[in-house]
């Protein structure tokens, strides 16, 4: 049974935070002597272990230039894994600002798809992570989304039922996924649509919230 709590869960990426930095991709490629397209399609096939805490960077690392057929060497791994990390470490200030405003009416969770490593790197970077009432990164928990045990294991966490959330993304596959385990889902593509979302959802006691 739902309670009366709200608890809005956000997606990081694509959401609060930028996507990938472009040219992050080709800057990797030439480092390891391999054609961008090919770099791309190596990184993303062995990513989902070490998105999911299944793999260490050095293990990631060493599969994908493996793949790409290239000697695997300390030095080079951690280039990599260095230039990798920066890739990712972009935010939408004013979703930022929007995220922490949401705290004075309603629970304000996080759910992201990230490395271990990549994870403490983000959390140093950006302490107001620290102000959500929970931050579950995959490579933390040891499951990615859309996995279910991502979304139990929010639920569990905040010692919640899943009607009580209000899952955001950017991805509707993890958005569907969300919403099979019994939680609200929203579609993220629009920052003021979002808003208008939010506040439909929220209590009628809260007061309307809005992006500054």
């Amino acid at each position: 049974m739902p309670t009366d709590r709200r608890i809005a869960l956000f997606d990081l990426f694509g959401v609060i935070a930028r996507h990938q930095h472009p040219g992050a991709q080709g800057k990797m490629a030439a480092r390891c002597h391999a054609p961008t397209d090919t770099f791309t399609t190596a990184y993303w096939a062995c990513r989902p272990p070490y998105d999911a805490g299944r793999q260490s960077a050095p293990e990631y690392w060493t599969a994908v230039l493996r793949q790409l057929s290239r000697s695997v060497d300390a030095d080079t791994i951690e280039e990599l894994r260095l230039t990798d990390i920066d890739s990712w470490s972009r935010v939408d200030d004013r979703m930022v600002a929007y995220v922490q405003s949401l705290r004075d009416v309603t629970e304000v969770a996080l759910l992201s798809n990230i490395p271990s490593d990549h994870a403490d790197a983000f959390l140093a970077a950006q302490p107001w992570l620290r102000r959500l009432d929970l931050v579950a990164f995959s490579g933390k928990i040891k499951a990615a989304k859309p996995d279910p045990a991502a979304f139990r294991h929010c639920v569990t966490a905040m010692r919640a039922t899943p009607a009580d959330f209000l899952f955001v993304d950017d991805r509707e596959e993890n958005v569907r996924a969300a919403r099979a385990t019994g939680m609200n889902g929203h579609v993220f593509t629009d920052p003021d649509d979002l808003t208008t979302v939010i506040n439909a959802w929220l209590p009628q006691t809260s007061a309307p919230l809005t992006r500054g």
